[in-house]
């Protein structure tokens, strides 16, 4: 078999691989959600969202259920510390030519995110598909015998497969292994990235359907938006600068191997579903707080409240131990941040929407946090199916967060 032969069998196989691996996390994810919250019960894909989900259950049932997270991922996370083989990031996968991410530890470290962000985790879900599909990706180009730097950009597009996968975000799955995954733009690796991703989401499309991640009314442009981003635009990159710094140095200080993290991790997760006792929006990775604020269904006061402590349970968790992605996290942070700064800019200039401050604030956030501006330009396209007008307020903020941002550095 010709070399170009095995190429294309394997770029097939990645991304019709993470598609499926994709669309089951997926409806694992759902069917968790759905048995803890005790909502949608007869159907996996219903179009009751996990906000009305867990705002319906009882107050104790939400406590239970954040117990029961604390317990999973603490148990979990320990067991997969002290007796799994070391795990690898997809980063250092990437990097390193012929070395394969341990499949036991991986698939373990994958469905522990599923599980604990089903139940009520405050991080995100995207890490597990991308690390799957960087998995599935690597061992296939090793018994393909690929060349190591054809390997290379297929466990990177493994990665964009997955993220593609979830979310129904071919364009935006591909842009992501490009830019943060590579850094490179050559011809292969735009073949393979934009054919696995594409792959990868009309797979997954068939068990999760063809629906974009949010609900978003139609959005005006005026001149107070355009304003409000330029003016804006450098608050979120400060604000994300701020972010990064906090959640890295929770991360770092997670404990790994020692008692404290079983202990850490039920004491964090308890806490979470005591306030979620009076605010269920703080359950779950951040969609529903982001789906308010991007309908304008948000006020100052509660949205101020419910970026602080985000934020604040976001960085606790992962000192805890917890693991996940910042992906949805922190556009649902810029979301917020935009509705208060809204509320504001209002008093003097009037005319800028709400939902159109926060979907722009939610890609400057997100551009800012990952250092991916044009990930989280298609990214958030393709999410709320915004109209192309948008782009010249969400790029303005984007290029002012993304220079305060390098002034903080």
């Amino acid at each position: 078999m010709s070399a170009n032969v095995r190429l294309g069998a394997v770029t097939l196989l990645t991304g019709v691989g993470a598609g499926l691996s994709g669309m089951c996390l997926a409806l694992l994810l759902h069917a968790i959600q759905h048995l803890a919250y005790g909502y949608s019960l007869s159907q996996l894909m219903s179009h009751e969202s996990f906000l009305a989900g867990v705002s319906a259950a009882s107050g104790g049932r939400r406590v239970l259920a954040m117990l029961l997270c604390g317990l999973v991922a603490g148990a979990g996370w320990f067991a997969l510390y002290r007796y799994g083989q070391p795990l690898l990031s997809i980063k250092q996968a990437v990097g390193r030519n012929g070395v394969r991410m341990p499949v036991c530890s991986t698939l373990c470290h994958a469905l522990l995110q599923i599980i604990t962000v089903a139940l009520g985790s405050p991080l995100g879900r995207e890490v597990a598909p991308r690390e799957v599909g960087s998995l599935l990706a690597g061992w296939l180009g090793h018994y393909a015998e690929l060349e190591p730097a054809e390997c290379k950009v297929l466990v990177a597009c493994g990665a964009g497969a997955g993220l593609a996968a979830v979310y129904n975000v071919p364009l935006g799955g591909a842009v992501f292994v490009l830019e943060l995954l590579l850094v490179s733009f050559s011809p292969l690796a735009v073949g393979l990235a934009f054919a696995t991703s594409s792959i990868a989401a009309l797979v997954a499309s068939i068990g999760l359907g063809n629906e974009s991640q949010y609900v978003v009314p139609e959005l005006p442009l005026s001149a107070s938006l355009v304003m409000w981003a330029a003016v804006c635009g450098p608050l979120f990159g400060v604000a994300a600068w701020t972010y990064v710094w906090l959640t890295t140095k929770a991360r770092a200080a997670a404990p790994r191997r020692s008692w404290k993290l079983p202990l850490f991790s039920v004491l964090n997760f308890g806490v979470v579903g005591i306030c979620a006792v009076a605010l269920p929006q703080l359950l779950g990775n951040g969609k529903g707080p982001a789906q308010l604020s991007f309908s304008a269904d948000l006020t100052v006061e509660p949205a101020l409240v419910l970026f602080a402590l985000k934020v604040l349970f976001t960085v606790s968790s992962l000192r805890a131990g917890a693991e996940g992605g910042l992906l949805t996290p922190g556009p649902t942070n810029g979301a917020l941040m935009a509705i208060a700064l809204n509320g504001i800019w209002s008093i003097f200039w009037p005319g800028a929407s709400a939902g159109a401050c926060a979907i722009v604030g939610a890609t400057a956030f997100l551009a800012s946090s990952m250092s991916m501006p044009l990930t989280a330009i298609v990214l958030m396209l393709e999410f709320t199916h915004v109209g192309h007008d948008m782009l010249i307020p969400i790029v303005l903020a984007v290029a002012g967060s993304l220079c305060a941002n390098r002034v903080c550095a």
